[in-house]
């Protein structure tokens, strides 16, 4: 087991809409994670994407996750605070050679991607030896190499990020902030050790993991929970309509998400019972990962 405050864990909702039971899984995943190895937990508000966000939907969600007990052990952290961050790490890949300007258009990576054969959004490497025309976005070099990493439920997993993905963006064209090098730049600067989150984020991390090697920073351990589906089968997601969780039964759906992670039905009658009885309903079914 990691030793006592040498974990450091967070949440990270992104306020693209409300809360729903599938991010009520990974938040309470990676709460009790945090609290069954002694660690510390931190929330993380990700709103980078201005187009893409709800008005209102981060006072909601920090409001909710207080009502529920989750409670940031430090300050919360917005990304829209942290873009000179970002700019710096972006300004160490340029000069260690790792990123570069790209200027192609949607179009036209798609047009040669589909005429050099290469698998549905790979990038085709058309501005790695210099930008056609104006800079649109920057790219991350990668090369042809397996990343290869073991996650705590998933198992061994293996990627070669320049054929699967191809060099992927840092900084898009229309001047915001990728993902990629975000979450990596705000996990490294909170000193973050242990990443909770969902599956569908599991071929992420092989380009996160270079972004840690490029900038010279340890790599974290990593538990990508299983996905909640809807009934066709897909992510529960904003993006595939879930409804949001219910403010009058929070006990309920922290309940459910408890069942959904595989722990044994709780029947808690309070919010302080169900914390004590999930950590250690957790502690017994993690104890051959943590």
């Amino acid at each position: 087991m990691t030793s006592p405050l040498s974990y450091r864990g967070r949440f990270a909702p992104s306020p693209t809409g409300l809360l729903h039971a599938g991010s009520l899984v990974t938040a309470l995943a990676s709460r009790l994670d945090a609290l069954s190895h002694d660690g510390t937990w931190l929330i993380r508000i990700e709103d980078i994407d201005p187009p893409r966000e709800m008005k209102g939907a981060t006072e909601h969600i920090l409001a909710t996750l207080d009502r529920m007990g989750f409670v940031s052990d430090e300050p919360i952290l917005y990304q829209h605070d942290r873009y000179e961050a970002y700019e710096a790490a972006l300004e160490t890949l340029k000069a260690q050679g790792f990123a570069y300007g790209c200027g192609c258009s949607r179009k036209a990576i798609q047009e040669a991607s589909v005429a050099l054969g290469l698998p549905q959004g790979v990038y085709p490497g058309t501005c790695r030896e210099g930008v056609h025309g104006h800079v649109r976005a920057w790219r991350f070099r990668t090369h042809d190499t397996v990343t290869t990493f073991t996650d705590r439920v998933c198992g061994e997993f293996h990627q070669n990020v320049e054929r699967d993905v191809g060099d992927f963006v840092l900084k898009r064209a229309d001047g915001f902030w990728a993902y990629q090098l975000a979450v990596v730049v705000d996990d490294i600067a909170s000193n973050i050790t242990h990443i909770v989150r969902g599956q569908d984020l599991l071929d992420n991390t092989p380009r996160q993991l270079l972004l840690y090697d490029a900038l010279k920073a340890p790599r974290p351990t990593y538990y990508h929970v299983p996905l909640v589906l809807n009934d066709e089968g897909q992510k529960l997601s904003k993006q595939s309509g879930a409804t949001p969780l219910n403010p009058d039964d929070l006990l309920g759906e922290l309940e459910r998400a408890a069942t959904r992670l595989g722990l044994p039905k709780i029947g808690a009658d309070s919010l302080d019972v169900f914390w004590v009885k999930a950590l250690e309903l957790w502690k017994l079914t993690q104890s051959n990962t943590l």
